[in-house]
């Protein structure tokens, strides 16, 4: 069984209970490192089997892709909604007090400088697929993007500026620990529709995509493979009625991100303390 295992924390505690009720099940299981953009690749080619996390806000082209092309299954949704866009600490408001509006943005881009930017401000960008500077092109914002490789890096930049009260604009995602350390709003772009994405004539810029915000109530799937939907129906099934709320979601990722433990051990505290919940989920599915 080939789960695969990207570089955000929720993912990876996901990934491990999986793996770990699958190998308690009889099953062998690996996980395959990869990065959201060359995952799709990975499915593709029959290199990996399983994802528990696609994001509706990242991940809904490369997933319709999939989809229509029957290269994956869909498993369902987690009873959670999503929502993965432009995010600021609440402090950031006495600098931009026209904040959550996007326009605002407009006002007060020069809070949001840094050396080098030429007075522009700073849109600190995660690592995934985000239309960020499409969306600065359409919106006509006085921003520039800073990529940064992985969310610890994020939340690094994150602390250091929260610590002096710097303003600072990122990218952020719900449900995510953050909210409940450092207490902040997504910025409130133009509400999206599908139409943003592919009618250029469609909302505020006439001209050019992407002049809106993500969906702000997302979707959360679990996806196999078909060939692994086919081979293994009953563990297909449990991955179906395999579930977490929001609540359950951020606590697990902040048992690593502020209480310091792996992945793996976050993973087996939760097998322990449901068990009456998966392995009603997996029954029927041992080899043994």
């Amino acid at each position: 069984m080939q789960i695969l295992y990207n570089d955000w924390t929720s993912q990876q505690v996901l990934s491990h209970i999986v793996a770990d009720i699958f190998t308690e099940l009889g099953y062998q299981t690996e996980f395959i490192e990869a990065k959201t953009d060359g995952q799709w690749f990975l499915l593709k080619a029959g290199m990996a089997d399983v994802q528990v996390e696609v994001w509706e806000g990242t991940m809904a082209d490369k997933y319709a892709q999939l989809m229509q092309s029957q290269v994956i299954v869909d498993l369902g949704d987690y009873a959670l909604k999503t929502r993965e866009d432009w995010w600021y600490p609440l402090y950031v408001k006495q600098h931009c007090p026209g904040l959550p509006h996007w326009q605002a943005l407009i006002q007060c881009a020069e809070v949001f400088a840094r050396p080098g930017s030429h007075g522009k401000g700073v849109y600190i960008a995660g690592p995934w697929e985000k239309p960020d500077r499409a969306r600065i092109r359409a919106l006509k914002l006085p921003f520039v993007v800073e990529q940064v490789e992985s969310g610890e890096a994020l939340w690094k930049k994150l602390a250091i500026a929260h610590k002096i009260k710097q303003p600072i604009l990122m990218f952020n995602w719900t449900p995510n620990w953050v909210g409940a350390v450092y207490p902040g709003e997504f910025v409130e772009f133009p509400d999206f529709d599908e139409r943003c994405e592919t009618e250029p004539g469609w909302g505020v810029n006439p001209k050019f995509l992407f002049d809106c915000g993500n969906p702000k109530s997302g979707w959360l799937k679990k996806v196999v493979s078909t060939p692994f939907f086919e081979q293994h129906p009953c563990l297909a099934e449990g991955l179906r009625q395999f579930n977490m709320t929001g609540a359950m979601l951020e606590q697990l990722a902040a048992m690593v991100n502020l209480e310091n433990f792996t992945p793996s051990l976050v993973a087996k505290h939760w097998l322990e303390n449901n068990q009456i919940h998966w392995r009603k989920w997996f029954a029927s599915c041992s080899r043994s």
